[in-house]
């Protein structure tokens, strides 16, 4: 014959001591009158993937402004500055892009959620827990802006030291080609993608896009344009 009690309505079984004997299911490990947070990493998963593909972007634009600069003009003042205006201009790009793309996306949601708040078929609490959950247009344009601005460094930081024109060039490509691979394989991680062809994809992508760049402006300078 087994003793039982009932504990937040539940009821237990004593052990030995005449104290109820703790309720844990093993699937969901939870105990009476516990609460459990349920954290939902796939959001955080797509703002650090979005995070990703930004600081690739500015890794690569920025890298193949400079590639492409150099190929007509050898000194470093010269490369440095369109660097810096690569990373100026995309950034503020990136941002204005975002804030609108998702400042539209809140204004549709929120249409939503007026609608629902008029029909009354949803209660006063979802409705507030549905407006916490909107994004922030304001916070999605600093962070894009913010991941542009840190791929494009890498470049810069590169070449900001090198003086001599040739080792210049082939410092900034090993950099990047670092960084590539680097995004490409944590991009990869992140979509649940094989990782070597993830990151071969963006390494040759980044490759491609630096030599059509160098090559294109060098052979447009060579016209005497």
């Amino acid at each position: 014959m087994e003793i039982v009690t009932k504990v937040d309505g539940q009821i237990l079984p004593l052990d030995e001591t005449m104290q109820p004997k703790p309720n844990i299911d093993i699937e969901e490990q939870t105990l009476p009158g516990f609460e459990v947070e349920v954290i939902d990493y796939s959001k955080r998963a797509q703002w650090l993937r979005a995070a990703v593909l930004g600081a690739n972007d500015g890794l690569l634009s920025t890298a193949s402004l400079m590639m492409g600069v150099g190929a007509v003009r050898k000194d470093i003042r010269t490369m440095i500055l369109t660097g810096i205006a690569g990373l100026v201009a995309g950034a503020s790009s990136m941002a204005i892009g975002e804030f609108v793309s998702v400042y539209s996306q809140y204004d549709m949601e929120m249409s939503q959620i007026k609608r629902a708040d008029r029909t009354g078929k949803v209660g006063k609490d979802e409705l507030e827990a549905k407006k916490k959950d909107l994004p922030s247009p304001a916070k999605a344009a600093a962070a894009s802006a913010l991941a542009f601005a840190v791929g494009a460094l890498v470049p810069l930081l590169a070449a900001g030291f090198i003086k001599d024109y040739a080792v210049r060039l082939g410092v900034v490509i090993g950099a990047v080609t670092v960084a590539l691979v680097g995004f490409g394989g944590l991009g990869g991680a992140l979509g649940k993608a094989p990782l070597v062809k993830s990151s071969l994809r963006v390494l040759v992508g980044g490759w491609l896009a630096m030599a059509v760049t160098f090559g294109l402006t060098k052979l447009i300078g060579s016209t005497g344009i």
